[in-house]
């Protein structure tokens, strides 16, 4: 499954936001400086959907705000 997310680093609270076209804004405390806030962002989503971290990837968009996420689903 492929999501479309846009990240808002530096924010005052960790928090994953679904939109109406199905694709989500999350906020993350973390600096987007060498990859904290990538991480932070898998760590929230994997929180989210319930799921191992190891089950999502970052696609597209590493060193950008709008970035497509691969979630490996379970078998």
């Amino acid at each position: 499954m492929k999501i479309l997310i846009k990240v808002y680093p530096n924010s005052k609270e960790n928090k994953v936001l679904q939109n109406e076209d199905d694709s989500f804004n999350i906020r993350v405390k973390a600096q987007a400086k060498e990859g904290k806030a990538n991480k932070a962002v898998i760590t929230l989503l994997a929180e989210y959907f319930k799921i191992s971290k190891s089950s999502i990837t970052i696609k597209i968009g590493h060193s950008t705000r709008n970035k497509i996420i691969d979630i490996k689903e379970a078998s």
